[in-house]
């Protein structure tokens, strides 16, 4: 039986993505216009902030229970949490949940694995470039992680929170991103994870300068996946 999807939304864009993602690639594995059930949970965004802002990292986990335990109720089977800022209290969070969780860091990992990297560069919010995230479950797998130097953090922190989390798209956000990108090629990533839901919007192997792996939509594909197991 196929098993019912549950997203634990934190930002509109991460959810919107893996939610199109499956229903569109749902089709290619099922019949046409087939896709798992999906229901979907999401807090307001401030509030994660407001907990962001204080590193209040048991107040994240208490929203998040609070979403996983609401889709749970809706009849998800599991669960996805399409965001990799919080992925820092995924382990407590996945310890208290009512139903599975699927890792988006580990996911991502295991594909840099499957495609043979060994230097990963990795993009994202400054929570994400300078924490544990990435760093550990890269180095489970004995894959390096290479972030931009402190300058470049800055630019790419300033751009995902004040530029494409609120929608504001411009043109010299994804000039300065791809400049970033270049940085980390010249220090030998074979490859950059995107590892923030909101730079798809602006960057992806069309315009970068090394091969993008997309968390969000290989997030989206696992869920897929697993719930058709």
């Amino acid at each position: 039986m196929v098993k019912h999807i549950g997203i634990v939304a934190v930002s509109s864009e991460g959810a919107a993505l893996c939610y199109r993602t499956i229903c569109q690639e749902g089709p290619k594995l099922m019949e046409r216009f087939a896709h798992p059930d999906i229901s979907m949970h999401t807090h307001s965004l401030q509030k994660y902030m407001e907990f962001l802002g204080e590193n209040d990292w048991d107040g994240v986990a208490s929203l998040l229970v609070d979403s996983v335990s609401k889709v749970a109720s809706c009849g998800a089977d599991f669960a996805i949490i399409p965001d990799n800022t919080v992925h820092e209290v995924f382990e407590e969070v996945s310890r208290v949940s009512p139903i599975p969780l699927i890792s988006i860091s580990k996911t991502v990992a295991r594909e840099c694995k499957s495609r043979g990297c060994k230097t990963m560069g990795v993009l994202g919010t400054s929570w994400i470039m300078q924490g544990p995230v990435y760093r550990k479950a890269l180095e489970n797998l004995e894959i390096e992680m290479v972030v931009p130097d402190e300058k470049g953090r800055e630019i790419v922190n300033s751009i995902i929170l004040n530029d494409l989390v609120p929608g504001d798209i411009k043109r010299s956000s994804t000039t300065l991103m791809i400049n970033e990108i270049k940085r980390l090629k010249a220090r030998g990533c074979q490859a950059v994870i995107l590892g923030c839901t909101e730079i798809p919007i602006i960057i992806d192997s069309g315009n970068s300068p090394l091969p993008v792996l997309d968390s969000t939509r290989l997030l989206a594909r696992e869920a897929l996946d697993f719930a058709l197991q």
